[in-house]
């Protein structure tokens, strides 16, 4: 029965054993698919990081401003300024969730990566060795167990071969040599009882040695590396998690100097100095109109001939116009003209063509210093080929040479258009002025006293062009009284010299000629210090273009005609 317990004892702590790897092998399986699964939560944090910076630069890239546009032009703002510096920062935030998203990837997912195939190795090594001591411990006891079989049949055979000796040597009838045959039988089976009872005692031996060895020694041991295995990897789970919150903060202080930079840029914005762009952007020049005097209807009177009338009333019997009809609106209200304009931009105000004609020019001395720069080099490189005959030949250079000399001549012409019309805006050349008033001798000799210029005011029109705009109160109506039958009432003026058109000149303003560059034209009136010439082009065509557009070759013998101002 005590070995019967025994046995029964072993068997069940072998099974308990066998229980507790069973049980430890699932936990540390458990484990490893833990950290697989950290792994891939960093990982998809990574992927994260990744999309939210691309989206973020690609926001910073689609309001930034397009080059040669509209926005760029914006910059002049404090505001905009502002707000583009928020896009750099903006950018430079998105490096900051990349950089996250890198070491994230470096300094976890693939060290994690790799650690994972390390401990399913180790974890696999651990588990072999105890299956192995325990198969061997098994195997130990059955090998016991068969010796103590065997030495129970021997016991068992003994037994019976005794007895049946016995049974022999009592029995006279049996022969001697029966009997003996009996005795060496029984003999026989007491050495293999003794024998078997030898192994026996041995296997136990050993095997409880062996037991012993492996419940106090083998085990304990496999069950240590398994323990420390299981601390290592929550040792560097804690490691990786410790890891995941450093990386945000080693950004943070780079994200605070962005966010420092918006706030920067926020501060910088100056709404009058904003606003002060807006003012010198679009201030036009132009003087504020004066007071519109009075016009009064109870007396009849007849209107001031003015060179508005030279293109207003070619054909002759027309009747006059309504005033309230022909006057002009203000400056401030007259549409502006759609499209590109005029090479001077001369339909923009005063203010607004200067800086398009200095930006002009700078744009052509830009164009200009190019050219000269590639001219230096072909000199140069000329020079080393006539140096060096073997590097080229001098005479290849010669019509590039050729061709940019004339880029740089037909530039610097430009750029003498461009100054003198420039000048002419900054008043270092005559400023252009509305053509002269002229009054018929018929009205000359009706009224002797001089006429109030103040009464018809002319003004310039926001485009640039060269307008003479009425009020109501300024035109004097003259009944049944054309324009032209005034004209046609003065003598024709003679021709007192010559001009040749140094730029062209649209001559949309009433009582003007349009003229191109390079035509000739005869003069009829010279300038009398307003800024304009009187010109013909042939028996009907003739009016005003700006003296500074002109070069004016005069007749000394040719008789001056007579001007009322």
């Amino acid at each position: 029965m005590a070995m019967d317990s025994g046995k029964v004892e072993t068997l069940l702590k072998a099974q308990q054993l066998r229980d507790q790897f069973d049980n430890l092998e699932k936990h540390t399986q458990w484990g490893i698919e833990f950290v697989e699964r950290y792994t891939k939560f960093v990982k998809e944090r990574s992927e994260i990081e990744i999309n939210y910076a691309k989206q973020i630069r690609n926001l910073s890239k689609k309001y930034q401003p397009k080059k040669n546009s509209r926005e760029e032009e914006e910059n002049k703002y404090t505001s905009c300024r502002a707000f583009l510096s928020t896009l750099n920062e903006l950018n430079d935030y998105a490096g900051q969730h990349e950089l996250i998203a890198e070491n994230l990837t470096s300094q976890i997912i693939a060290d994690l990566t790799r650690y994972i195939q390390d401990l399913k190795a180790e974890r696999k090594s651990h588990f072999h060795d105890g299956r192995k001591a325990q198969q061997h411990i098994e195997n130990s006891w059955k090998q016991l167990e068969s010796s103590k079989r065997r030495f129970e049949r021997d016991c068992k055979e003994a037994d019976r071969a005794q007895q049946y000796f016995d049974k022999m040597d009592a029995d006279i009838n049996v022969t001697k040599a029966d009997v003996e045959k009996a005795r060496q039988q029984a003999q026989m089976r007491h050495q293999m009882a003794s024998d078997s009872k030898s192994e026996y005692a041995n296997y136990l031996q050993k095997f409880n040695q062996e037991q012993n060895e492996h419940y106090y020694t083998l085990i304990p041991h496999i069950f240590q590396r398994i323990q420390e295995m299981e601390e290592k990897r929550i040792e560097r789970v804690g490691q990786s998690m410790k890891t995941f919150a450093e990386v945000d903060r080693s950004v943070l202080p780079i994200v605070g100097k962005c966010l420092d930079g918006m706030t920067k840029a926020a501060e910088s914005i100056e709404p009058k100095s904003d606003s002060q762009q807006v003012i010198e952007t679009y201030k036009s020049g132009f003087e504020p109109p004066g007071d519109v005097e009075f016009e009064d209807y109870g007396q009849a009177m007849k209107r001031t001939v003015s060179e508005s009338s030279l293109s207003n009333s070619k054909g002759e019997g027309k009747p006059d116009k309504p005033s309230s009809k022909s006057k002009g609106k203000l400056w401030p209200f007259i549409k502006k003209n759609k499209g590109s304009g005029p090479e001077d931009f001369s339909h923009l105000p005063p203010e607004q063509r200067r800086k398009k004609l200095q930006a002009k020019i700078d744009d052509i001395n830009k164009d200009i210093q190019k050219e000269m720069d590639q001219k230096d080099a072909l000199t140069k490189m000329k020079d080393v080929y006539i140096k060096n005959p073997q590097m080229g030949d001098p005479n290849s250079v010669d019509p590039r040479l050729a061709e940019i000399s004339q880029n740089i001549e037909k530039l610097q012409l430009e750029a003498q258009k461009f100054e003198g019309w420039l000048a002419e805006v900054e008043g270092r050349l005559p400023v252009k002025s509305d053509p002269p008033r002229r009054q018929s001798g018929l009205y000359e000799t009706q009224n002797n006293t001089p006429v109030n210029n103040n009464c018809a005011q002319d003004r310039e029109s926001p485009d640039g062009s060269y307008t003479e705009e009425q009020s109501s109160e300024t035109q004097i109506r003259v009944p049944n009284t054309e324009f032209d039958d005034e004209f046609d009432d003065e003598e024709t003026l003679p021709t007192i010299g010559t001009c040749k058109a140094l730029y062209p000149f649209e001559g949309h303003n009433e009582g003007t000629i349009s003229v191109a560059e390079g035509e000739l034209l005869y003069v009829i009136e010279e300038d009398k210090g307003d800024g304009w010439t009187r010109v013909r082009r042939n028996e009907e065509e003739e009016g005003y273009v700006p003296t500074s557009y002109v070069e004016v070759f005069l007749d000394t013998n040719a008789k001056g005609a007579m001007t009322y101002i």
